[in-house]
């Protein structure tokens, strides 16, 4: 039996390295993941009593594939339609679906060469076309992806704040790109860490809907919000649009107890703006270690940074391993570079001490 021949080279996406792995290969019994940009934090305790209340009285019970409910709420805080959210497990199955809903073998789809990778793989399942154009200074380069639209275009993806590096496009940036993309490109704006921003010209997605029918913004409950393992997360379209992607969606995609944690999340706007104010507090932090250190970084704005290592990464990589630290590296495109993740004040030291002993051991600090 065969497969498609078109996935057969696609990569099996490998995510941050879970912390019992790495304590039961090195023997180690203190382990600090910052791979994976979760929250340090955790998560609101009225999200915990949601789901403590789901598990002990409904896990018998579908959920309501509609997520009727939770759309509502979340409608009504961000001043939408109904019909203009739709969920899905995390934004990442909302990426798959609209792959599956726009694109066709030779269509072509416009991206970043450095952002999230999933947004590369689910487009070549479909058997499309992927335009990658490169970042400038760790940014997406708006005007250059213009220059790529022909008439088989169908998606544009801007991450924003962009995954890996951090960096954002402006309120000012993204509204003159919109006014040039042609009705027929759907441009995907993924927000999956918009709560994290506190710079002043950044955009809200949302804001710029109800001008733009071919826009559609995605976010998530997995980074703030702190519900990674629940996998729930949405997109925010025009209504015609989250229609055709509704009509790819697998029914009962999102569990009752995610659709309860977030809800009660989504209430809980001292939890958020906690974990605001700490991750921008970790990232001064680190930057002024990085600037201690001599080691440059690109301009961060969600719960992680991007730094020059001045070493191969997976070489740094491997030696942060072995003394506690998961970080994440492999980027094709910096190969000096490693991620981290933002993560509580005790973690971001413990990481800095262990940094600064892995570049001494490799001379770089002299």
């Amino acid at each position: 039996m065969q497969p498609k021949s078109n996935i057969v080279h696609l990569p099996v996406y490998q995510p941050g390295k879970p912390v019992e792995d790495v304590k039961r290969e090195l023997g180690l019994s203190e382990v600090i993941k910052l791979a994976s940009n979760e929250n340090p934090f955790g998560c609101s305790e009225r999200a915990k009593e949601a789901v403590i209340y789901e598990i002990s009285n409904n896990a018998s019970i579908y959920p309501d594939g509609a997520s009727v409910e939770l759309t509502k709420k979340l409608a009504d805080q961000l001043g939408v339609s109904t019909d203009s959210i739709i969920f899905g497990c995390g934004s990442d199955e909302v990426i798959l679906m609209l792959a599956r809903a726009y694109l066709v073998p030779g269509d072509e789809t416009i991206m970043a060469d450095q952002t999230f990778s999933v947004y590369k793989h689910n487009a070549e399942v479909e058997n499309a076309r992927v335009i990658e154009v490169p970042l400038t200074n760790g940014k997406h380069d708006l005007p250059a992806m213009l220059t790529h639209v022909t008439d088989r275009t169908k998606l544009i993806w801007v991450c924003n704040p962009n995954n890996p590096t951090g960096t954002i496009v402006t309120r000012d940036e993204i509204e003159s790109f919109m006014k040039q993309v042609p009705s027929h490109v759907l441009v995907v704006l993924d927000e999956a860490y918009v709560e994290y921003v506190t710079d002043e010209s950044f955009p809200n997605g949302i804001e710029l809907l109800s001008q733009y029918k071919n826009l559609i913004v995605l976010r998530t409950f997995s980074k703030i919000f702190g519900l990674a393992s629940l996998r729930i997360g949405y997109g925010v379209g025009h209504p015609d649009v989250v229609r055709s992607i509704n009509q790819v969606r697998e029914p009962f995609n999102t569990s009752r107890v995610a659709q309860a944690a977030a809800s009660a999340a989504l209430d809980d706007v001292a939890f958020l703006n906690e974990c605001r104010d700490r991750n921008s507090e970790g990232l001064n932090y680190l930057r002024e270690q990085f600037d201690r250190l001599g080691l440059s970084y690109f301009d961060a704005h969600g719960n992680f940074i991007m730094f020059d290592t001045k070493l191969p990464s997976l070489e740094v990589f491997d030696a942060l391993l072995r003394k506690g630290i998961i970080s994440r590296a492999g980027w094709g495109h910096y190969p000096t570079y490693i991620r981290i993740t933002v993560g509580s004040r005790e973690q971001n030291e413990k990481f800095i001490t262990a940094l600064e002993q892995v570049l001494q051991e490799a001379a770089v600090l002299g």
